[in-house]
């Protein structure tokens, strides 16, 4: 597992190589903080996590924290599993994982679950 990180003025891109769980937390977290203060734009580049846990689902997905710089988060790359654990998740608590940002091909077709 690895993290490679692209700056392109106030927007980041970080390249996530690995799974995507408890264990990796907190490379996740130390490659987010690592940024400079003035990035506005995160875009985490998942095309090479096969896997996700419930614990990546929310460090990705879930509202930034208070305390935290204020970032436009998006998350691209997703693989099966990563993104179908997003959509049982926005199934359960859409008010928490919106997936209307999702683009169209994403998307489950209506009353799939």
């Amino acid at each position: 597992m690895y993290a490679t990180t692209t700056l392109d003025g106030t927007s980041a891109r970080i390249s996530w190589r690995g799974d995507v769980d408890f264990d990796t937390l907190p490379a996740l977290r130390a490659a987010a903080d690592a940024l400079p203060a003035d990035v506005a734009d995160l875009l985490w580049d998942l095309n090479d996590a096969p896997f996700m846990d419930v614990t990546g689902l929310h460090f990705l997905f879930a509202p930034t924290q208070v305390d935290g710089p204020n970032r436009r988060t998006t998350v691209t790359g997703l693989r099966q599993q990563p993104l179908r654990l997003l959509l049982l998740a926005a199934d359960l608590d859409p008010a928490a994982f919106d997936i209307a940002r999702l683009p169209p091909e994403f998307r489950p077709p209506p009353d799939s679950f």
